[in-house]
């Protein structure tokens, strides 16, 4: 059974008296640095010269300083910025300012497994990741709440690599909602096949057929919307509440009699042979290095994807739809820009 730790698990003590450097202010860096400003650490910000979330950040009240000020300032690094940018500012900016006794920290495991970040061996390396959008861990923390979390000590020079891991997931707002022991490794493999084959990958992949199917058939695209992508939420939120169990229970019995026999012919051996072979790909690294490599070349085949995406008829539909919902926050994917810290 996997270990879990709660608040009384963690002292904050281990924080006291030292800085904690948050380098970025994307998604989960404005809510790493504004939880753990709330719960009474010492935080600065460190972003890169002419970050347009400098001023987002000053206004909340944080300090904010440049990546290689903050590393230098800091006894407590948590890396923020996305995986595909961590190494070079690695490098360049934080490991010049790592020293004896600092703790070097991540919320996702890619660079440490995959070889790409090597810490030098006389400071501690740790991962706390919540398993949330860092919007809502930052609105769970608000309400009093918190967002489950992962803790992994990849390398424990101090001695109390843990202690301080697991202080950081109290004032983060994670040890309310319990946090998992795991490892970089198991954290990494799992989370890259997550994403590709449900959360991200198999979900959008399994909505596009349904719809696709639909519509092929003569439906009305409204229609085949509602039935694929909409309701999904209402499914989800059922899972999420109770499980799958759950869900099933609280559905008509044809739809759960639907269930029950569309499973095995969506789901078949083929479905499971190809995740088999995608996790394979991410354990043994094959994954992570064309990434990478695609990085390295400009992104060429990534960026011709996600302009494939754009202007469907699934989503020209849905953004029709959702205009009509006034009760939704509609919300809109913006300009693509470089991405930085």
């Amino acid at each position: 059974m996997a270990k879990l730790y709660y608040e009384k698990d963690a002292d904050t003590k281990y924080l006291e008296g030292k800085t904690v450097a948050v380098i970025g202010y994307g998604s989960q860096g404005h809510a790493h640095a504004l939880n753990l400003k709330d719960s009474g650490v010492n935080v600065v910000v460190g972003l890169y010269a002419g970050s347009a979330s400098k001023q987002k950040a000053e206004a909340e009240g944080l300090t904010v300083k440049t990546v290689d000020e903050a590393a230098a300032e800091a006894d407590i690094i948590m890396v923020l910025i996305p995986d595909t940018r961590q190494a070079e500012v690695y490098e360049k900016d934080i490991a010049p300012n790592l020293s004896a006794g600092k703790t070097l920290m991540f919320a996702h495991g890619f660079n440490i497994r995959y070889g790409q970040i090597k810490p030098p061996s006389d400071v501690d390396v740790s991962l706390i990741a919540p398993k949330s959008p860092g919007h809502r861990v930052r609105e769970l923390y608000v309400d009093g709440q918190g967002t489950p979390g992962l803790m992994a000590v990849e390398q424990d020079a101090s001695g109390k690599a843990k202690e301080t891991a697991l202080a950081y997931a109290k004032a983060l707002g994670c040890a309310r909602a319990g946090v998992i022991e795991t490892t970089f490794s198991e954290e990494t493999e799992t989370d890259l096949f997550g994403e590709q084959a449900v959360l991200c990958g198999g979900v959008s992949a399994l909505i596009k057929a349904g719809f696709d199917t639909l519509v092929e058939a003569g439906y009305q695209p409204e229609i085949a919307y509602f039935e694929c992508l909409h309701e999904l939420k209402l499914i989800v939120d059922l899972i999420y509440e109770g499980g799958i169990e759950y869900m099933y229970y609280s559905v008509s019995n044809t739809a759960e009699h639907g269930g029950y026999t569309g499973e095995e012919k969506i789901i078949t051996d083929q479905t499971r042979a190809a995740m088999r072979e995608m996790l394979a790909d991410v354990r043994s690294g094959k994954y992570a290095e064309g990434w990478i490599e695609e990085n390295k070349n400009g992104r060429p085949w990534f960026n011709k994807e996600r302009e494939n995406r754009t202007g469907t008829t699934l989503s020209e539909v849905g953004k029709k739809l959702r205009k009509t919902m006034p009760f939704l926050d509609d919300r809109t994917v913006p300009a693509p820009e470089v991405a930085k810290v």
